[in-house]
């Protein structure tokens, strides 16, 4: 049978499959029967399959086990977050949300992992990597500690993205997602009596000003051309109304597109905060870890995506992304050394899509077709140059 009448009659069990995995959706570290339904429907196909790799993850490899093996990844976690679509198939468990899409990419890798499995002599080996915990930026090193990029040559990804509309895929060149890291920075002073604030350090005070310091100093002491976020999510500090606080712990997250910059950051903000609280009569100490680096697509990978892209949606609806995302994509931990592309699958609908991470993001279906036709031409093309 061939692909594009097979996809048509496999197509409702995917979808079906997607609204089930959109009413049970598991949080980073805890997607047990998330992989036991992935490792279930990848052996009826013939795949060959191991559990528990990562953690939670599922490998699964088809074809040739000597030679050039291509990879594809795919996420499979969801998020701490109520839903609010009032979708049929709303999740059933309460403050636990597919709000970013993995649901969709397990299906799509699905399907594609069909339509491979339904080619007759492979002639180069192909690999599933279906990773946990995406959403807290571990899950591909556990997966890189289980070897699970072992023997690749390339590696592709897909990622839904609610700014563009069904039918429409967005591709990069080069950087595409910004290196991340989690900041962590601890203000000390001296308490004292609310009433008598001259008599104590006000670490309260004090962080106020590194708060306010730190994005006024990237304004002027870094290169504007070279953009860094620096937001902060949570402040704890203080315990009575007329205490002067004399300790305040501020976390947040840092962003950067230049991965030169990225390894200087953590010195640059330790000496600039240093500055800020010692001048203000306080000390502080700043704990920095880096998330994970960029994703770096590669030309030639991302080329074979445009190809394949423009012969399925057509070329006008291929679109060239002219600037790279602040957001994290652990799946840049997975190009240690091989060479990857991912690209954007456009989401929205007629009346358009909420954002990713939101209560309300509703993906359009109709995509999930679309992103298997693409990932599965570009696998092929990919296997079909790597024999020539």
């Amino acid at each position: 049978m061939s692909s594009d009448n097979y996809l048509l009659e496999i197509l409702p069990d995917l979808i079906s499959l997607r609204r089930h995995l959109h009413s049970h959706p598991e949080l980073s570290g805890q997607e047990h029967q998330t992989a036991a339904l992935i490792a279930g429907e990848l052996r009826k196909c013939g795949w060959r399959v191991k559990e528990a790799v990562g953690r939670t993850g599922v490998l699964a490899d088809l074809g040739p086990s000597e030679g050039p093996i291509v990879g594809l990844r795919v996420d499979m976690d969801a998020l701490p977050i109520e839903e609010r679509t009032g979708l049929k198939y709303s999740s059933l468990r309460e403050g636990v949300m597919h709000a970013c899409g993995h649901d969709l990419h397990i299906c799509i890798a699905l399907g594609v992992a069909k339509l491979i499995a339904n080619e007759k002599n492979l002639k180069c080996g192909v690999r599933l990597l279906f990773q946990p915990a995406e959403e807290i930026a571990e899950g591909a090193r556990w997966m890189l500690q289980d070897g699970a990029t072992h023997g690749l040559h390339a590696l592709f990804g897909i990622h839904v993205y609610p700014e563009l509309k069904v039918g429409t895929i967005g591709i990069k060149d080069g950087c595409l997602t910004a290196a991340a890291g989690e900041l962590e920075i601890e203000v000390l002073g001296e308490s004292g009596h609310g009433a008598r604030p001259h008599q104590s350090v006000d670490a309260i005070w004090i962080a106020s000003h590194v708060i306010n310091g730190l994005q006024e100093a990237i304004s002027r002491r870094l290169d504007a051309l070279q953009p860094i976020v620096i937001s902060f999510g949570r402040i704890e500090g203080g315990s009575a109304f007329n205490v002067i606080s004399d300790r305040v712990k501020l976390i947040g997250t840092v962003r950067c597109l230049d991965a030169e910059l990225h390894k200087k950051i953590p010195l640059w903000i330790e000496k600039t905060v240093d500055s800020i609280t010692s001048s203000l009569g306080g000390r502080s100490v700043v704990k920095y870890k880096c998330i994970t680096p960029s994703v770096y697509n590669d030309q030639k990978l991302n080329a074979l995506i445009e190809e394949s892209a423009s012969s399925i949606v057509g070329i006008d609806n291929v679109l060239h992304l002219d600037k790279p995302s602040l957001g994290a994509e652990d799946f840049a931990e997975l190009l240690d050394g091989i060479p990857g592309a991912m690209f954007r699958l456009g989401v929205a609908g007629k009346n358009g899509c909420a954002p990713l991470h939101n209560g309300q993001f509703s993906p359009d279906e109709q995509s999930i077709e679309i992103g298997i036709e693409v990932l599965f031409q570009t696998l092929l093309k990919w296997m079909k140059k790597s024999n020539n």
